[in-house]
């Protein structure tokens, strides 16, 4: 399909055969009779069959629920020999005109299919009975995915999962992966945690053909569950730039259908955060004018990234991990307002409905350790030249606001993660003593424009790629929590250590 055709306005046939997302809960199978047959013989005079290229993802693990995400694709593997652009960036046009070249023909693309996805999946205990879901038809309206809720599950509970893709309701099943997941404890009960924090995988800056080196570092360590920050695509910033929906969803599939990324994502959940660049473009924010982007917009932009990675009705959460975590998840661009307004009570990121939601949930919570995770930097220190976050001048209203609410309430075992940052650090806020942790870029590569250091207020500063892990566990029978910066490769090249004191 030619990209200057924006796929969601794409369909197979007429809208009286409609091969789009099923809600399979509330409207049961659509397709028809006809429809399955006809998709049956087209699938027999072209020899294909349902394949999982990009196998399963799953997110949003809670204590008796989670979301498996996977696409049905017309391939096994991604088009890894493909058309890549010679240059990273693409060209600033104000003018939108159409690549010439086919999606399907461009390097990491995975086509995808026609044809139904199930989950089954069953605690690890032996005992446990085993379940599935419904069969679910995916389309071209949805960019052939499907994101299954799973309800039932037990809390601190080991699970094993299989997704399965077939064509039609009458063809065999032609793909299958497995994985497992972990549920949370309830808030009672003791649980070990250890979790990842990531931002900035650029995909024109990668340090393996494969995927990232930090995946199979980040593997070894036997993770809970990953928190990607935002920047986990680059729209705008990358060849070719997301001015279509079509372009959009590339960038996903190029990013996810990498064989590390795949292997990573079936046995590590993850709770995704969108930030500027897989969202839309560079400091962006709902009503910004960017005719570079044109003709994709703010609002299909975002919409495709809850299409393309498995989250719940809100991006903004907070998840308990059993008596000695709990970790908030914030939305920093759905409610934000211009960079450009001058700065004051009306100026924020977070818009008030969630910033009243965030202070109110943090003191009320009892949990050993609170992390905050944040796209954007709450201390920084920033470049002077950025407004785009909580730690430079052009929110300084919200930030300071915030920034003195954890001192006032006198908040212990509080901490903050970050993203967005090219480079990693742990700063100290001097006024209010408020700890923060930047995870650093996905690779080496990626890494660079860190301002100046300053040794008062970090302690911890390298301009390298790596990851962030944040650990929960009882020494000598103590709530402790360790902060460690990894290398690309796993290193540990930094440690931030605490015992729970009372809150």
């Amino acid at each position: 399909m030619p990209e200057s055709f924006p796929a969601m306005r794409v369909t197979l046939m007429s809208r009286r055969v409609e091969f789009g997302r099923v809600d399979h809960r509330r409207r049961g199978m659509r397709v028809s009779c006809a429809a399955a047959l006809l998709i049956g013989l087209l699938g027999c005079a072209t020899g294909r069959a349902a394949h999982l290229a990009q196998g399963f993802r799953i997110g949003e693990v809670r204590q008796h629920s989670a979301i498996v995400w996977t696409r049905i694709t017309r391939t096994a593997k991604r088009n890894q020999n493909g058309i890549r652009e010679p240059k990273k960036r693409a060209p600033r046009q104000n003018r939108f005109v159409p690549s010439t070249i086919n999606v399907n023909d461009r390097q990491g693309m995975v086509p995808g299919m026609v044809g139904q996805v199930r989950v089954l999946y069953h605690a690890a205990d032996g005992q446990s009975e085993h379940q599935r879901t419904p069969w679910a038809t995916v389309g071209r309206d949805g960019d052939f995915i499907h994101q299954f809720r799973l309800h039932g599950l037990k809390p601190a509970t080991l699970y094993e999962l299989t997704v399965e893709a077939r064509d039609t309701a009458d063809a065999p099943v032609s793909a299958r992966h497995r994985g497992s997941l972990t549920t949370p404890a309830e808030k009672n009960r003791w649980q070990d945690v250890s979790f990842g924090v990531v931002t900035g995988q650029s995909y024109w800056d990668l340090d393996h053909p494969d995927g990232f080196e930090i995946y199979p570092a980040m593997r070894k360590r036997h993770l809970s569950f990953l928190v990607p920050t935002g920047d986990t695509v680059y729209l705008d910033s990358e060849s070719p730039r997301a001015r279509t929906v079509e372009l959009a969803r590339y960038h996903w599939t190029r990013m996810y259908s990498l064989p590390r990324l795949v292997e990573f994502h079936r046995h590590v959940p993850g709770y995704w955060e969108k930030d500027d660049h897989d969202c839309w473009c560079d400091d962006c924010w709902p009503t910004k004018s960017a005719r570079w982007m044109n003709p994709l917009t703010f609002a299909q932009g975002a919409a495709v990234f809850r299409e393309q990675v498995p989250i719940g009705a809100r991006t903004f959460r907070t998840i308990r991990w059993g008596r000695g975590l709990q970790i908030w998840l914030v939305e920093g661009r759905d409610f934000r307002s211009s960079n450009r307004a001058p700065d004051g009570p009306q100026k924020t990121i977070w818009g008030t409905k969630q910033r009243d939601w965030l202070l109110r949930s943090i003191r009320a919570s009892d949990a050993d350790f609170r992390v905050l995770i944040s796209p954007t930097p709450i201390v920084g220190p920033d470049r002077s030249s950025k407004a785009d976050n909580h730690s430079n001048r052009a929110f300084a209203y919200e930030g300071n606001l915030f920034r003195n609410w954890t001192k006032r309430n006198h908040l212990k075992n509080f901490y903050v993660c970050c993203g967005d940052r090219h480079w990693q650090y742990m700063s100290i806020d001097p006024r209010t003593g408020l700890r923060e942790f930047s995870c650093g870029p996905a690779s080496d590569r990626h890494a660079g424009g860190s301002p100046p250091r300053d040794r008062a207020v970090q302690p911890f500063h390298r301009v390298r790629g790596g990851f962030l892990t944040v650990s929960v566990t009882k020494a000598n029978g103590l709530p402790t929590i360790a902060f460690r910066h990894h290398t690309v490769r796993g290193d540990v090249v930094h440690t931030y250590r605490a015992v729970a004191s009372r809150h």
